[in-house]
């Protein structure tokens, strides 16, 4: 083999390792977006498949525990059902009423989403206002319109 093959042979290799390490540490590019409504009737399906869903925040639902730095939480869409969420992680800032949030991670044995990563749409982005003068009922309807 040739001086100038070895070379290319090198630098293909060498590209070659470098995306497979970069699609590596990109959780995110091996998860499958699934309606909340889906993963909670069919959880059992997507048991072992790392996961993305969304829903908006319910207030009353949020437990936090400082010690644990543990997070519980539920997400909904209008008229249906709740997934309960576990997070193991710092509470995100702006964790308020009917927030749309978005998890990352895998299903538990008992239907419960072991989240890995929860992100939140911030509503004063949304409506070019300070969180104060937050209307949830037309965050709501943004949600809507962002699902269909």
């Amino acid at each position: 083999m040739s001086k100038n093959k070895k070379i290319i042979f090198g630098l293909m290799i060498s590209a070659i390792a470098i995306m497979i390490m970069f699609f590596s540490t990109m959780p995110t590019a091996g998860s499958k977006e699934i309606p909340m409504d889906e993963v909670v009737q069919n959880y059992g399906t997507y048991k072992d498949d790392y996961i993305m869903t969304q829903g908006l925040l319910d207030q009353d639902s949020v437990e936090w525990d400082a010690e644990k730095i543990e997070l519980k939480f539920k997400i909904y869409e209008e008229g249906k059902e709740t997934l309960q969420i576990r997070y193991e992680g710092v509470k995100p800032d702006n964790f308020s009423k009917d927030v749309i949030v978005i998890v990352e991670g895998f299903i538990g044995e008992n239907g419960v989403f072991e989240a890995e990563k929860v992100q939140t749409k911030c509503p004063s982005k949304y409506e070019g206002e300070d969180i104060e003068n937050y209307d949830s009922e037309m965050h709501k309807e943004m949600y809507k319109d962002s699902k269909e």
